[in-house]
């Protein structure tokens, strides 16, 4: 989105302190939507999980009560409604990924879509107690 004023927690604050194993993440909304980036898009100085927009607490619309924010890669990256941030060994897609959508996202160098076929998309369901 442009010319919006983000404020929130720096990822890499956050990494620097939780010091995670791993190369990978995968971003969950409350909402389960899914999304994975590489573990160094969170160590970049510009991704935030932001709790306000333009001044003002983060609109639902918008991902209340909080959203991942990575400017270096597509909209699909920034995941809304966040709930967690899980830590991967190894890569697995995320909700638009599984739909073809390319892994990395990176608008530079015009990573929209896959090179392969799209993967059948599976549901994926989570309990919890």
């Amino acid at each position: 989105m442009l010319n919006v004023e983000w404020r929130g927690i720096p990822t890499k604050y956050l990494m620097d302190m939780a010091k995670p194993r791993g190369s990978y993440v995968m971003a969950v909304g409350i909402d389960g939507y899914t999304t994975n980036l590489p573990l160094n898009a969170l160590l970049e100085e510009t991704t935030i999980i932001a709790y306000a927009m333009n001044g003002k607490i983060l609109p639902r619309e918008h991902g209340f009560p909080l959203r991942l924010v990575v400017p270096s890669r597509y909209g699909w990256k920034s995941a809304k409604y966040l709930s967690e941030l899980i830590v991967m060994d190894s890569n697995e897609p995320g909700y638009w990924e599984l739909l073809g959508y390319h892994d990395n996202g990176d608008p530079w160098l015009e990573e929209r879509f896959s090179e392969g076929e799209p993967v059948t998309m599976r549901r994926r369901v989570r309990i919890v107690r």
